[in-house]
């Protein structure tokens, strides 16, 4: 089975080591960062398959390097490590995209069991890339969309990853700047009318099933409502 690569952020040396060691001795392939710029240089260029996170680094903290991440990857699983126990950073973690919240001082074996979990939770969506919602089949690798037993209608790159959004964040509002950022790389007027068409268009294509509907929500977004 092929080893795992782990991106470790972790500012205090002593720790950081302790870390690395101990998950390098359960097969981990780690990449170990003292901050979050440099954290950032090695998500570029090693492409982990999970991300654990002090929250509390130099240059760029845990939660500044994750949003900066969820611009370019909705998948990558995070664990931020804190000492903070505050519920209003609890909530902000979650918020900006992380998966789990383990607090300092923790167990290596509670550490290793979570990161286990949210392994073995991307591994089962990965092999699943056929979503359903309403009365429609969504297939977002291969970029297709199927109303009940009819006909697969094909639909653009950008259509589908914009689909692909507005179903994951189901009856939930998404951040239009966000999505701008994502999708078209830049949030200005000339990208989100672009964005207007595709969002006018994704309509078209579900109006067969009156319970599905795509929402704008002002000043915020979009909601995907079924």
């Amino acid at each position: 089975m092929k080893k795992s690569r782990i991106l470790l952020a972790e500012d205090e040396p002593a720790l950081g080591q302790i870390i690395k060691e101990s998950l390098e001795t359960r097969d981990f392939i780690v990449d170990l960062c003292r901050n979050g710029i440099e954290a950032y240089q090695c998500f570029k260029s090693t492409k982990p398959d999970l991300m654990v996170l002090d929250v509390m680094m130099p240059k760029k903290d845990g939660f500044t390097l994750a949003k900066e991440i969820r611009l370019e990857n909705d998948h990558v699983p995070i664990i931020f490590l804190t000492a903070k126990s505050q519920t209003e950073d609890v909530v902000e973690g979650f918020s900006i995209g992380g998966n789990d919240y383990l607090k300092k001082p923790f167990s290596m074996e509670e550490l290793i069991a979570r990161m286990h979990n949210l392994l073995d939770r991307t591994r089962v969506q990965k092999t699943s890339s056929i979503l359903t919602f309403g009365e429609f089949t969504f297939n977002f690798q291969q970029q297709w969309l199927q109303f009940k037993n009819g006909d697969k209608v094909q639909l653009t790159h950008r259509e589908a990853h914009l689909l692909f959004h507005l179903i994951k964040n189901r009856n939930e509002v998404l951040d239009r700047s966000l999505i701008l950022k994502k999708l078209w790389g830049q949030d200005d007027f000339f990208t989100a009318r672009s964005m207007d068409v595709f969002i006018s268009k994704l309509r078209k294509k579900l109006k067969e099933d009156e319970s599905v509907k795509i929402v704008n929500v002002r000043g915020f977004g979009y909601k995907l409502i079924c």
